[in-house]
């Protein structure tokens, strides 16, 4: 694999969990694994859209996966870097 490349990817995960609404997921999804959006709105505040929003991001980038259980869907980061970042930064 090329060094550039290697920058590349971890620059976009970087970026993808940059926003304080992503970042605050991830962190929530790291100290409670298989939280539902509801359970995520609840924790942050937010409109469930955006959180939704925010969601479709950090799955886009790799970060975190849904997992149908019944009609709701709970989400858990996948990406051990990631895990590994927010361990040292919090």
């Amino acid at each position: 694999m090329d060094k550039m490349s290697d920058f590349e990817r971890k620059a976009e995960i970087l970026k993808a969990i940059s926003h304080p609404i992503r970042l605050c997921i991830v962190k929530g999804l790291i100290e409670e694994e298989g939280k539902n959006v509801t359970n995520i709105q609840n924790c942050l505040g937010a409109p469930q859209s955006i959180i939704s929003q925010h969601l479709s991001k950090l799955k886009a980038a790799g970060i975190v996966k849904g997992e149908r259980s019944g009609v709701e869907i709970k989400y858990y980061v996948i990406n051990d870097y990631v895990k590994e970042i927010i361990r040292i930064m919090f």
